[in-house]
């Protein structure tokens, strides 16, 4: 194990020198380790949002499943902006749907039939989560002076806010 973990922090180390980051070894661990599972959240209510999309019926079904998409797409633009944020800072993302599974802080939902009513709640409540964790990676990127992840977060608890504030006003019609 000792092992894995030299050749780890060599690996690191060498792709830090060649991204030309400015950051230290301990800014690029520490925000790349508030970036993936940050990723894996974004990922994770990507496919939660597609999936209600997919499955909405009921009297407003039109309306909700053309916001839902719409959520759907600004939430997945994020993914690339995230991960090749991690990859020039030196840092490695994720690799596959079971990484997502081992970082992801959101919960999936695999039941047959959700009510509308649900589906919206549950994901205005997923967005409201994901503001937080944000937050504190907002709080990380400033601790070590990488204002420009910061900045790019800035704009996306801007997107999610904007997104449960819509679904919070569409369930307040109810």
């Amino acid at each position: 194990m000792a092992k894995d973990n030299v050749s780890s922090a060599a690996r690191m180390a060498r792709t830090e020198a060649e991204s030309g980051s400015s950051l230290s070894p301990e800014g690029v661990s520490e925000i790349s380790s508030a970036l993936r599972p940050l990723l894996a959240d974004v990922f994770a209510l990507y496919l939660k949002t597609k999936n209600f999309h997919w499955h909405m019926s009921g009297p407003h079904f039109r309306d909700y499943h053309l916001l839902l998409d719409e959520q759907a797409e600004q939430i997945f633009a994020m993914t690339d902006d995230i991960a090749e944020r991690a990859r020039k800072i030196g840092a490695t993302t994720l690799h596959s749907i079971s990484d997502i599974s081992k970082h992801q802080r959101l919960t999936d939902n695999n039941k047959e039939s959700v009510p509308a009513h649900d589906m919206l709640a549950e994901v205005r409540n997923d967005n409201r989560a994901l503001t937080g964790h944000l937050r504190a990676t907002h709080e990380i990127c400033e601790r070590h002076n990488d204002v420009a992840t910061a900045s790019l977060i800035e704009v996306w608890i801007d997107e999610t806010e904007r997104r449960a504030w819509f679904l919070s006003e569409t369930l307040a019609g109810r």
